[in-house]
């Protein structure tokens, strides 16, 4: 071989090599997304719970989306909006993170999709918050929800509540964006057939005390509704069985997710035949939710009897996440137009039914109404007893009617007498 030959072999040779080096460097491209959940305060538990829930739509996808290498920026709140802004904006600002999953709960949404409104280059999808205004009213171009909110998985609960007698209810719920927004979705219909719920009780996020609420309880009332969530939750529930409660219960979504169900007390019986309602439920009988349940127990050894509402949603906003990257093959530039735009496409079947969003990027989907059961190992599991199909935000009602309704405050709605 001529010294020109050999000359050509080795330009061929290290060409090839840096060919394999630069596929090799591509494959490898890591992309930052930012996760964010409340692992602090009265929502840990159920922050914990949508990280795995997160961590396995990541998982399913074997650490890959786009053709690059995700690595979660897991960041942390404690259910407050200042610290949700604060800890969305270090993943922003000092991690560069290139999309934003997050936050937990319902201030937080409202305060994270107005700061998303400074970062127009960032793309936000939701976490679980479940607040109205997060989508409604004032929505961000960048924050996407696929998960229904907190007004659409009531819809429905008020009229099976009615059929069971439960005509006049005392409420006692936390004083935020989405117990606001749950009891709309209940009352919108419960007022409207003529039930009444004949007085409020706001109580702060965090309160350890319910000494104090649960003293004018009514002695009337043929059942409360609780609007708690975690600890808060937990705590009522066992002060109320100490002071001797014995009132029936309607749950929020929160209410009897599995985060609470499966605390230790007496009251904890009495949660049996309780009615709420939600996105999903734990007897969901398809394939993709046996699936689904299937995957979370074999991964998270350290979960929950079943994935409970913040692991499901977490899910499937990672997923939309993840499967509009796979679709832009990655591509984020041009200030992410592209992949915005695969994201307002997305539709899949997720474990709880079809998951697709409407143009104020918020979710479209079914809502389940269950009541408490006891399983045969003593556990504690919502069962589903009816579904509301396609609930949009207007809670079936015209637009200009909901619109007139107004969203959901401490007095709106009202039907006391």
């Amino acid at each position: 071989m001529s010294r020109g030959n050999r000359l050509s072999a080795r330009s061929i040779v290290a060409a090839a090599a840096l060919v394999s080096i630069g596929g090799f460097a591509h494959a490898q491209e890591v992309l930052k997304i930012g996760l964010l959940a409340s692992l602090e305060g009265p929502f840990a538990a159920p922050g914990q719970d949508g990280m795995r829930g997160a961590d396995l739509a990541l998982k399913e996808k074997n650490g890959m989306a786009g053709g690059k290498k995700i690595e979660f920026v897991k960041v942390s709140s404690d259910a407050t909006p200042d610290k949700a802004v604060n800890s969305t904006r270090k993943a922003v600002e000092q991690d560069k993170v290139a999309i934003m999953i997050g936050p937990l709960s319902g201030d937080e949404g409202i305060a994270v999709k107005n700061y998303a409104k400074t970062q127009p280059n960032v793309t936000f999808v939701n976490g679980s918050s479940g607040a109205q205004a997060a989508t409604w009213g004032d929505p961000a171009p960048n924050f996407y929800r696929f998960n229904t909110e907190g007004a659409q998985w009531m819809v429905g609960l008020g009229e099976h509540v009615l059929s069971k007698g439960y005509k006049k209810t005392y409420l006692i719920a936390e004083d935020y964006g989405f117990p606001y927004s749950q009891v709309q979705g209940f009352m919108a219909s419960y007022c409207a057939k003529g039930g009444k719920v004949v007085d409020k009780a706001w109580v702060p996020l965090g309160t350890k005390d319910y000494a104090s609420v649960i003293a004018r309880i009514p002695k009337d009332v043929d059942a409360l509704v609780v609007v708690l969530g975690g600890a808060d939750a937990v705590n009522f529930l066992t002060q109320y069985e100490q002071a001797g409660g014995d009132k029936p219960m309607v749950g929020g979504s929160i209410t009897v997710d599995q985060t609470v169900l499966n605390y230790k007390g007496k009251r904890r019986e009495s949660l049996l035949g309780t009615a709420s309602a939600g996105p999903m439920a734990d007897s969901i009988d398809t394939p993709e939710w046996k699936k689904f349940v299937a995957d979370y127990k074999a991964n998270f050894k350290d979960g929950f009897p079943s994935p409970s509402l913040f692991a499901y949603l977490y899910y499937i906003n990672t997923k939309a996440t993840l499967d509009a990257l796979d679709v832009v093959k990655g591509d984020l530039s041009d200030g992410q137009k592209a992949y915005r735009e695969a994201l307002q496409k997305t539709n899949f079947k997720g474990p709880a039914g079809d998951v697709r969003i409407d143009a104020n990027r918020n979710g479209v989907g079914t809502t389940y109404i269950t009541e408490v059961t006891k399983a045969p190992d003593g556990s504690f599991y919502n069962k589903v007893v009816k579904t509301v199909p396609d609930v949009t935000q207007t809670l079936g009602l015209p637009e200009a009617e909901f619109r007139k309704m107004g969203l959901g405050t401490r007095d709106v709605p009202d039907c006391r007498t």
